[in-house]
């Protein structure tokens, strides 16, 4: 049992590292960066390994005499995962990011948040990340705007980002047909003392806008009656909606 302790207690740090990572990313905090957590991982699914097999001990672990089948499994199990994890350190040398991993998307911070490689937006493209910035470029392009309702913590707006928007076709329509326009309903950054106020949603409810979340989620609730991530819609340069908004669609032909 006390193997399992162990074992268990190097899941704990890798996945305490996971929520110090979503605090780090609502508040912009550049602690955990892409790098840092992904090495974190792969020491864990290392040191796993290494126990395991009786490379590594502890005071209150019993004798290994013998390495048994079972043994032998999920320490070839943990050494794989070291491995796959590993991988996560290429370089993607079309958009200049660490190479994005499916098992991870929504776990590890996104590639872009690095002290390396930063990138502001996702899958290469150009986006912003306040509306009325968004809107003036639109007018000044005549292009339309893909609204993205995201957050920090949403594993599938990862997902999404790293895994349907790269896909050839996807990729170039929106960096070429659109302005992206990325508003994180999570973000904890106060808003100026200006424009910190009370609002009185359709409901008759009093909300305290004071962040950029609250401003980003209150917009995306009071204008779609909608508050999942993550959630798309195209609108015109002067606003008007094209289409019906969808939300999470991981198959890349259907988006």
């Amino acid at each position: 049992l006390n193997s399992v302790k162990v074992v268990l207690g190097f899941a704990e740090v890798a996945l305490a590292f996971k929520f110090l990572s979503n605090a780090d990313l609502v508040k912009h905090w550049h602690i955990v960066p892409y790098e840092l957590f992904m090495a974190v991982w792969v020491i864990c699914a290392i040191g796993v390994t290494f126990y395991i097999l009786g490379k590594v001990r502890f005071p209150h672990d019993s004798p290994l005499r013998s390495i048994t089948p079972l043994r032998w499994g999920f320490a070839a199990v943990f050494g794989a995962l070291a491995v796959y994890l590993a991988m996560g350190f290429r370089v993607d040398k079309v958009n200049n990011t660490f190479t994005t991993m499916k098992l991870m998307s929504g776990l590890a911070p996104p590639v872009g948040y690095s002290w390396i490689l930063p990138k502001e937006c996702p899958s290469g493209l150009d986006c912003y990340h306040d509306l009325e910035a968004g809107m003036a470029q639109a007018k000044a392009t005549g292009k339309p705007i893909l609204l993205d309702f995201t957050g920090y913590a949403c594993v599938n707006c990862r997902k999404m980002e790293e895994h349907v928007w790269p896909v050839k076709g996807v990729h170039e329509q929106i960096d070429k047909d659109y302005v992206l326009v990325s508003l994180y309903v999570d973000d904890k950054t106060e808003l100026p003392a200006a424009e910190q106020r009370d609002y009185t949603t359709c409901s008759g409810q009093q909300k305290r806008l004071t962040t950029l979340g609250n401003k980003w989620s209150t917009l995306q609730t009071e204008t779609f009656i909608n508050n999942s991530q993550p959630y798309y819609a195209l609108i015109s340069p002067d606003g008007v909606l094209l289409t019906d908004p969808v939300g999470y669609t991981p198959d890349a032909g259907d988006y």
